[in-house]
């Protein structure tokens, strides 16, 4: 395993086999990630939220690019996600699946296996279907930094956001 100057890894998260975290991401309270086979990669400002289980295929690894957000109770389970992406709350994306940068996955939704979506998409349903395209890029950053000064608060024992600070965010 290895932990690349995270900003916050939480003390009950349980990461387990080859997994590569970067730089300045966090992870967040009951977070289950298990690398038996395959390889977990997450990248650079990444926040994986609470109740995240990320797993990996029987012949896929999973790959989350750089400023994503993957939030409450998602699972990732073999898959790639592009940078700038965010993956709402309670949504599954299944083995050899990929989601282009500057996505974003509705809640609640399944993305069934192999199935590919191209940058710039809104997913939702069950199954999963590109509802429209969009760049979500601005909106899935600003979320993302937002994770990361949380989690630089959290290591420092603060459990609020300066209002400010936040403001600033939003230029």
């Amino acid at each position: 395993m290895r932990l690349n100057e995270l900003a916050y890894l939480s003390p009950s998260a349980q990461l387990f086999g080859k997994i590569t975290v970067g730089r300045k991401s966090s992870i967040w309270p009951n977070v289950v990630m298990r690398a038996e086979v395959h390889e977990i990669l997450i990248g650079q400002r990444t926040n994986i939220q609470d109740f995240v289980m990320v797993h990996v295929g029987e012949r896929t690894p999973t790959i989350v690019g750089n400023d994503c957000s993957i939030t409450h109770h998602v699972t990732l389970h073999g898959c790639t996600i592009g940078d700038r992406c965010l993956i709402g709350i309670n949504a599954t994306i299944m083995d050899g699946a990929v989601i282009g940068e500057n996505s974003i996955v509705a809640g609640h939704s399944i993305v069934t296996e192999l199935s590919v979506f191209p940058e710039n998409s809104v997913i939702a349903g069950v199954p999963a279907k590109l509802v429209r395209r969009n760049d979500n890029s601005e909106a899935n950053l600003f979320n993302a930094r937002m994770y990361e000064i949380n989690a630089e608060n959290y290591a420092a024992g603060i459990y609020r956001i300066d209002p400010q600070r936040l403001a600033s965010l939003r230029g």
